[in-house]
């Protein structure tokens, strides 16, 4: 996401909504997004496997990372990097703010 590109902040929920070492789907601005919790740090995914047509909220989480539940890609949590084959291409990572108690995802304002 370029730096210059305004954000629209969307509420998705409470923090207590994201248990530590799951994952979440939420929908932001119309868009599926996967919600990780580690520890205190909250972390947002495109919830769409960039190999396949799977959701990655189905997918598992284990040692900072998400398996794909289609095909056992893995794709860093914080990141959105790719960290085990077949996937090749990063999936579109979002900010995550706590904001007045609630859970905000930061999702390109449309033009």
């Amino acid at each position: 996401m370029a730096a210059e590109q305004a954000l629209a902040w969307h509420d998705v929920g409470e923090p207590d909504d994201f248990p530590d070492g799951a994952v979440w789907p939420v929908i932001a601005a119309g868009t599926p997004i996967a919600v990780f919790r580690q520890g205190e740090a909250l972390h947002a995914l495109h919830d769409l496997c960039t190999h396949g047509n799977a959701r990655l909220s189905d997918g598992w989480v284990e040692n900072g990372c998400i398996e794909c539940p289609l095909h056992q890609g893995l794709f860093d949590i914080c990141t959105g990097e790719t960290r085990g084959g077949p996937v090749t291409e990063a999936v579109r990572s979002f900010p995550v703010q706590v904001r007045a108690g609630r859970v905000e995802v930061g999702v390109p304002a449309a033009d």
